[in-house]
């Protein structure tokens, strides 16, 4: 009778053993990693700021390609291009506001009715909801986020062309600067989120290329059509 009891004895243990394991890989599985780094957290200010630094440079660099293809007075490239930078950040500013304020309108809501639902089982809602709200983006910052950033991208074009006297040069530089910005600004958002910097920098600067290249090509069809500019 004693080696029958000791055998299921011995496979209790075993059973309790086995189930203690599995508890034990289960909890490591779940616990994440301390080094890790959620580049998602990134994604308001970051996507504010390369997204308004890329729509400046692209802008603005396209803008005085289409008045250079048919004007090659500087002065005239160099206000289309202020008055692009001023529109484009303003725009940029307000676009971004609406839309971070309506998200937060949204998320407020949201947390609103999860408080009433629970507000009977949890004394501490009214707590909770206060610290959500402290974690929302500011739209304000946002807004000034991305007008700095869109102004950053199209001072550069501006500032290329200001002192070249050739128009054909000028054109030439116009066209550098903005690659090599869009270059940088493609490796830097990749980095900064985590992709690849090759994949990332060729999507920026073929999209850069083929806006500088459709303004120039459109506009100096119309303007070789017989329009008076």
């Amino acid at each position: 009778m004693a080696a029958p009891q000791t055998r299921q004895l011995s496979s209790l243990d075993k059973v309790e053993m086995s189930i203690h394991v599995n508890d034990t890989e289960k909890n490591q599985v779940q616990e994440p990693a301390d080094n890790e780094f959620d580049y998602s957290q990134r994604g308001q200010w970051l996507r504010a700021a390369v997204l308004g630094a890329n729509d400046g440079l692209v802008s603005i660099a396209s803008l005085m390609m289409g008045v250079g293809s048919v004007k090659e007075d500087v002065k005239a490239m160099i206000v289309a291009g202020f008055a692009g930078l001023v529109a484009g950040a303003c725009s940029m500013a307000i676009g971004e506001f609406v839309s971070v304020y309506t998200q937060r309108d949204v998320e407020i809501a949201q947390m609103k009715r999860e408080k009433q639902k629970r507000e009977s089982e949890n004394v501490h809602g009214n707590e909770e909801v206060g610290d959500q709200k402290e974690q929302l983006p500011n739209p304000g910052l946002a807004a000034a986020a991305s007008a700095l950033a869109f102004s950053v991208g199209a001072v550069l074009p501006l500032l290329a062309a200001a002192f070249i006297r050739d128009h054909k040069v000028r054109m030439a530089v116009v066209v550098a600067v903005a690659t090599i910005a869009l270059m940088v600004f493609g490796a830097v958002g990749s980095l900064l989120g985590g992709t690849p910097v090759v994949k990332s920098s060729a999507r920026v600067l073929v999209g850069g290329w083929m806006a500088m290249a459709i303004t120039f090509g459109l506009t100096k069809l119309i303007g070789s059509g017989g329009m008076q500019i």
